[in-house]
């Protein structure tokens, strides 16, 4: 129990540093409009492959449903602070659509995650496609034209800050006796289950944890971008969520986070390479694929309880 408070608190010194360093930056003028919209995007990016990296990497399942939950943050966001444009509103939207997302995921899951691999993948995006085009054909969600001038009350501190908190709170499930039941699930489920953990409960718990987080990154997306529409949370969307999971390596939050820093970074790099953008986004993309095929960091995690464990072992040499 202390050496988790002591990790939390270093992790949380380091983010708090991570905030400085920003803000001082952007009070000097070195981090202008297009920046912050790259550090908003990849902060977004990080909570949503956060929780799929919970789904696919930790527990073992094959998810491709994340856009769906992640519109219906959206829209619960979308619907709510047009009427409520304060930042109680937003909170409260942002609730609305976890609750919403929970009740869908435990819907879905129940009968899907019995399913393994493939089927589990096409079964969960087909899924995410029910949830697009009820989205696509209801009066509430403006159906296809979707929502606009949406209150503008995300920031990238509001976004920074949320990432923060869904990084620490999904690491310290992973670190529980949920995360390592859940872990147990994925090395061998019938092992598992012999040793008495209930298969079905914890792998529900992970997919209801990263639909959760989902929902969350919707919202802050509607919020920012203040413009939604069913179109924006395709299977293309949980494709891109699944690229970062993948380039940083599954089961490594550390990787999600160098991943999601990467692409934010390319991507905002090429956008002056107009219609060749994709094309060399892609081929980047074969490249490190092949060169790093367990993604750039395998299923190695930053640890500073390693770190301090080497330090000590140096120091009694």
């Amino acid at each position: 129990m202390k050496a988790t408070l002591k990790a939390n608190a270093v992790w949380l010194g380091v983010m708090i540093l991570g905030f400085v360093a920003i803000d001082t930056a952007e009070l000097v003028g070195v981090v202008n409009p297009f920046i912050e919209n790259m550090l908003v995007t990849i902060g977004i990016n990080v909570i949503l492959a956060t929780g799929l990296n919970l789904i696919i990497g930790f527990s073992g399942q094959f998810s491709l449903g994340h856009a769906g939950f992640m519109a219906v943050g959206a829209y619960a966001t979308g619907i709510i602070t047009q009427s409520i444009a304060t930042p109680l509103g937003f909170y409260l939207s942002m609730m609305v659509g976890i609750v919403v997302a929970i009740i869908a995921a435990l819907i879905v899951g129940m009968p899907t995650l019995r399913l393994r691999g493939d089927y589990l993948a096409i079964a969960t995006m087909g899924a995410a496609e029910i949830i697009r085009i009820l989205i696509n054909n209801l009066k509430i969600t403006n159906g296809a034209a979707g929502l606009f001038n949406i209150p503008a009350l995300a920031s990238w501190t509001t976004v920074y800050t949320l990432m923060c908190v869904t990084t620490i709170v999904t690491v310290n499930f992973i670190h529980s006796r949920g995360g390592r039941a859940v872990m147990a699930i994925r090395e061998d489920e019938i092992a598992a289950e012999a040793m008495g953990i209930n298969t079905t409960r914890w792998k529900l718990a992970a997919f209801v944890f990263g639909a959760a987080t989902a929902a969350i990154g919707g919202s802050l997306h509607a919020a920012y971008i203040q413009t939604i529409a069913p179109n924006d949370f395709n299977i293309m969307a949980s494709i891109a969520i699944l690229i970062i999971v993948v380039l940083g390596g599954v089961g490594s939050i550390t990787g999600t986070f160098v991943a999601a820093i990467v692409l934010g970074v390319l991507d905002t790099i090429l956008q002056n390479f107009g219609t060749l953008r994709m094309i060399i986004y892609s081929l980047a993309l074969i490249l490190i694929m092949i060169f790093k095929p367990t993604g750039l960091l395998g299923n190695w995690e930053l640890s500073f309880k390693r770190l301090n464990h080497h330090k000590e072992a140096s120091a009694h040499e």
